[in-house]
């Protein structure tokens, strides 16, 4: 069964029981999935910002945010507000048009992609069957923004910036679509719902991260690298580029180039999770954890605990990856742009494929283990 195609049927049945035609039920049923999909992503965003505030002052041994609300915790929307208010300023000898268009490519697909991540069984906007494959897609459309904004702008800086973007992004989409295409491999499907299906049978030991542990590390380097964080960030390295695609940006044009950067990380982070730490799934087996407590497991308090436990679980392993991400920034120093590339096409895609025709091999000889 398709979860949100039930969520969906559920929901417009309801509204026809209320005597509203069946095409207007459709259609007040349309917006609920990307309103809701865009107050999630933008709440996540706050919530990352103030954790990088605070763990960046904790690795400096700094207090952080503190007067902003309790703890600093209403930090994040000062930021915003202040973004909103500011003047937008476009450069006299910029393009106009594509100046305006740059940040709105580079952050409309990404909101778009958390269409597939799933949070939990019945909990996914839309379960296609290309889920995956569809936010690859789309994760190739933002470097065609940072690119247009960093001609658009009329400075070197940027558009050295978009330059550095679009051909980081070349180099590193590859090995990240190889390592994704093992774990495609191993699942039969390429549907996010279906991936973290197939690691739920033995809990902890079933999680694709001991049998793709090449993949998992191609993949998180490659992620790093597209939402452009340190030791990655070479396409806005202050000390080099003053701040690359985005010197010529002020107010909301830079807020969504601000924004963008976030939700892709936490976008990267959930379909870390959900390809190889179980998504949703707890390290002890559901239907385990059910005969302890001695539940049945079509119980309705059952299955809202489940979906309760889903979404936490799904939500604790993207931001323990964000936490790793933000230590990494402090950690690491920054790459040179030609080692950032060598390390894409002499290394990483050398070892993708190496790591594909692995599990391929390994699937044909072990097929109970790998997925056949």
């Amino acid at each position: 069964m398709n979860p949100g195609i039930d969520l969906q049927g559920t929901f417009i049945q309801s509204l026809r029981d209320l005597g509203i035609p069946a095409g207007a039920a459709k259609a007040i049923w349309m917006p609920l999935p990307m309103f809701l999909m865009i107050i999630g992503a933008t709440v996540g965003v706050l919530v990352v910002v103030w954790l990088e505030r605070k763990i960046s002052a904790a690795a400096q041994q700094r207090i952080g945010p503190e007067f902003a609300g309790p703890l600093g915790v209403l930090q994040p929307v000062a930021d915003g507000l202040k973004l909103v208010f500011k003047e937008d300023v476009v450069p006299a000898k910029a393009d106009p048009w594509l100046f305006t268009l740059g940040p709105i490519l580079v952050v409309i697909p990404v909101f778009l992609s958390y269409l597939v991540v799933p949070f939990g069984q019945n909990l996914v906007i839309t379960d296609v069957n290309i889920g995956i494959f569809l936010w690859v897609a789309l994760s190739s459309i933002a470097p065609i923004g940072l690119l247009m904004s960093g001609y658009a702008s009329n400075n070197k800086y940027s558009l050295l910036g978009g330059l550095r973007a679009a051909a980081q992004s070349i180099s590193y989409e590859i090995p990240l679509a190889l390592a994704i295409l093992a774990v495609v491999m191993m699942s039969n499907s390429l549907s996010t719902i279906d991936i973290v299906e197939q690691q739920s049978a033995y809990g902890i030991l079933g999680w694709n991260i001991w049998r793709q542990p090449i993949g998992f590390l191609i993949f998180w380097i490659a992620a790093l690298a597209e939402c452009e964080r340190l030791p990655f960030d070479l396409p806005e390295a202050e000390e080099e580029l003053v701040a690359g695609y985005q010197t010529e940006y002020a107010g909301m044009k830079f807020g969504l180039f601000y924004i963008g950067s976030y939700i892709n990380l936490v976008l990267s982070a959930l379909l870390f999770a959900v390809l190889y730490l179980g998504g949703w799934e707890l390290p002890i087996p559901i239907h385990q954890l059910a005969n302890w407590l001695g539940a049945s497991e079509t119980s309705s308090w059952f299955q809202v605990i489940e979906a309760a436990l889903g979404i936490t679980m799904t939500l604790l392993k993207a931001y323990f990856l964000v936490f790793i991400a933000v230590l990494l920034r402090w950690t690491l120093p920054r790459v040179r742009i030609d080692q950032l590339l060598n390390l894409g096409w002499k290394f990483l895609l050398p070892v993708g494929l190496v790591n594909l025709l692995l599990t391929a091999a390994l699937k044909l000889a072990f097929p109970f283990a790998f997925g056949g």
